[in-house]
């Protein structure tokens, strides 16, 4: 009985979740429209966001095209395929790895930023202050932020996936002593509109996931000072497991236009 009795308030306590992220996202799309604009403090997160992960995305992204390219190159050498390999590795890491890991490495630094900063403010009484004083805590607080991870994190895996595949040329050119022009030729070559932009536009779903989340778990915390480690820890397990699920989606979907 009382094992049954967990799991029925488990599954209570997600559907109550998912209903109040729903409500703060209505919430933030009807305040994102309405007047006036935080301008400034929209552009100190981007700033926020995108320059201060600049150099996890950096290391990151080299690494992976190192990493990849390291694993991928002594199988294609037994099957006489090197010369694929260009290709291979820009339609991995544009179309799935790139997306996926940078965004990953977001969740990691900007949600559990997000969670901390605005659990730390909800329980010193802060965005409380706010509202009394007469301004819009939501509006300052909450739609910068999601609209600066919205339009950052494309961006850093743009960045992201350029240094992946510069790292991966380092290793053909070392290894095959491959040229910069026949690498990066091979590489646009095969690629094509049908991988670039489903996996752009779903890195925009990624930052609004993360900023949504980040966001809503700070905004929502309670239980004074040991709330705001457990909301920045919730934030990023949450935002983590939607960019799978975001994910899942957008290869069905992709998957979907190329059969037509």
């Amino acid at each position: 009985m009382i094992s049954i009795s967990t799991s029925d308030n488990r599954i209570k306590q997600f559907f109550i979740q998912i209903g109040e992220i729903s409500f703060f996202a209505g919430r933030f799309f009807k305040e994102s429209v309405r007047p006036p604009y935080e301008i400034n403090e929209f552009l100190r997160q981007c700033y926020n966001v995108g320059n201060r992960s600049v150099p996890l995305v950096s290391i990151t992204g080299f690494i992976i095209g190192l990493v990849l390219t390291l694993q991928t190159r002594p199988t294609l050498e037994e099957f006489g395929a090197v010369s694929w390999m260009p290709a291979m590795v820009g339609i991995s890491i544009v179309r799935e790895i790139g997306p996926v890991v940078i965004a990953l490495i977001c969740a990691g630094r900007i949600a559990s930023g997000m969670g901390a900063e605005l659990g730390s403010m909800r329980v010193t009484e802060q965005i409380d202050a706010m509202e009394v004083s007469g301004t819009n805590p939501f509006k300052y607080l909450v739609v910068t932020r999601i609209l600066a991870t919205t339009f950052m994190v494309p961006i850093l895996v743009i960045y992201g996936d350029a240094l992946a595949l510069y790292g991966s040329f380092l290793i053909e050119n070392i290894k095959g002593n491959v040229s910069f022009t026949l690498y990066f030729n091979q590489v646009f070559n095969s690629l094509e509109f049908g991988d670039l932009i489903p996996a752009t536009i779903k890195t925009f779903f990624f930052g609004f996931a993360i900023g949504l989340v980040g966001c809503f778990k700070g905004y929502n915390t309670r239980k004074g000072t040991a709330g705001v480690g457990l909301a920045a820890n919730s934030a990023v397990v949450m935002a983590s497991m939607l960019i799978f699920l975001l994910d899942f989606v957008a290869v069905v979907i992709s998957d979907i236009f190329y059969d037509l």
